[in-house]
């Protein structure tokens, strides 16, 4: 495992390299012992220095849920990280392209809580009972590890590579409509580019918001009513450059629209 000190230094570097919107050698290639559980503790020190700064936590990501997102990290298990209210957007959005590193979107659900969630044993009715509701998001990824050879530990210190989110419109309760066949038909400049349906999550898009209750247990904390959960992609990103415009569509959860300026 890391020393407190080298947990404190990379967390540096990769506050930097967001302040820059620049990219830092592999972690793992520098630090070849280091683990899970350091990597989780150098997203914690960045964190806590935004929370400290200012900024408002109002929810967590989800990442690498889906075989999709998996075949295309080269990553075999979840991860979670923290968002900030300043990187919420709506649709429609103009969204500034040179605060991000390695600019893609991916497809996603996102929860609401209406009550807290906590484990161990927390299951996906458990999880369904305490979403209020389910709405449409793109996720704008914002990668500041170098790509080439990354392993878990190197995107879940940089904050599980989570940069914004789009939320879109439609409201649905978990019990109005099956999450399961919520499609997603993702377009870049007027091309479809990428699809699929959210049960590619994990075979349900909320199991993943049960995961992260009972990986918060392992930490000593517990979900809270009120926060957004990020569920997970179900198609692979796609690359996105300055002037795209790009839309997808959710069927019955209605479309997402943004452009990158």
């Amino acid at each position: 495992m890391l020393s407190p000190d080298d947990i404190a230094a990379i967390a540096d570097e990769l506050a930097e390299a967001d302040r820059t919107h620049g990219v830092i050698p592999r972690i793992t290639a520098r630090y070849p012992d280091a683990t899970v559980e350091d990597s989780y503790a150098i997203q914690g020190v960045w964190r806590d220095a935004n929370v400290a700064a200012g900024r408002t936590l109002v929810g967590r990501k989800i990442g690498l849920t889906s075989k999709a997102m998996q075949q295309a990290t080269g990553i075999t298990e979840p991860d979670y990280g923290v968002m900030f209210d300043d990187t919420v957007y709506r649709s429609g959005a103009e969204i500034p392209v040179d605060v991000f590193s390695n600019v893609r979107i991916e497809v996603e659900l996102a929860f609401v809580l209406k009550t807290p969630l906590e484990g161990p044993d927390c299951t996906l009715d458990d999880a369904l009972a305490a979403i209020d509701y389910a709405v449409p998001a793109l996720e704008v990824l914002n990668s500041h590890v170098e790509l080439e050879g990354r392993t878990i530990v190197d995107t879940i210190a940089d904050n599980a590579a989570y940069g914004a989110m789009v939320l879109g419109t439609v409201r649905k309760r978990p019990d109005e409509i099956d999450l399961r066949w919520v499609p997603g038909v993702l377009s870049r400049n007027g091309e479809i580019e990428e699809t699929g349906v959210a049960a590619g999550v994990l075979g349900h898009p909320a199991t993943g918001v049960a995961w992260l209750a009972n990986k918060f247990h392992q930490h000593g904390a517990r979900l809270e009513a009120g926060e957004i959960i990020l569920a997970g992609s179900f198609t692979r990103p796609m690359w996105v450059s300055r002037g795209d415009s790009v839309l997808c569509d959710y069927g019955p959860m209605g479309v997402i629209e943004c452009r990158f300026v």
